[in-house]
């Protein structure tokens, strides 16, 4: 959990940054894909191979990765987003400040969410296994 909060910092890093830099020209949804595309690449190398220790990177795993990921970043991540500016709109009178704040707490929701996703679906660990290993090996390999 500590690797996957370490891997999530950074990641937010760049999704956050991206979306503040491209949200006036893009739009809110075109720039959360853009952004979140950007920080999901990152992620799913660095949680593959340091978070959840798989010992490679395969195509069955990227599909996986994309296909959970995708679900929260472009489908819930938005819908979130646009709920939390509702939701300051009556208390947070700078618009920047709302958005900013809007999109990091639809982050937080999206850690939550992405952490299960991956544990469960992308990188399961088998019973019986020991740490490190036991990782679904099915997939071609992404070299």
């Amino acid at each position: 959990m500590v690797r996957f909060a370490g891997v999530g910092v950074c990641n937010t890093a760049i999704d956050w940054a991206l979306f503040l830099v491209l949200h006036d020209r893009l739009g809110i949804t075109l720039a959360n894909f853009v952004s979140s595309s950007a920080g999901m690449v990152f992620s799913f190398v660095v949680n593959g191979l340091f978070t959840f220790r798989a010992e490679r990177l395969t195509l069955r795993q990227a599909l996986l990765f994309v296909a959970t990921t995708g679900a929260v970043m472009w489908v819930a991540q938005p819908l979130l987003i646009h709920g939390w500016l509702w939701a300051l709109e009556q208390m947070v009178d700078d618009a920047d400040l709302r958005l900013a704040v809007a999109k990091l707490a639809s982050i937080a929701c999206s850690l939550v969410l992405n952490f299960a996703a991956y544990r469960l679906v992308v990188w399961p660990h088998l019973p019986g296994a020991s740490e490190g290993r036991g990782r679904a090996r099915t997939g071609g390999e992404i070299e």
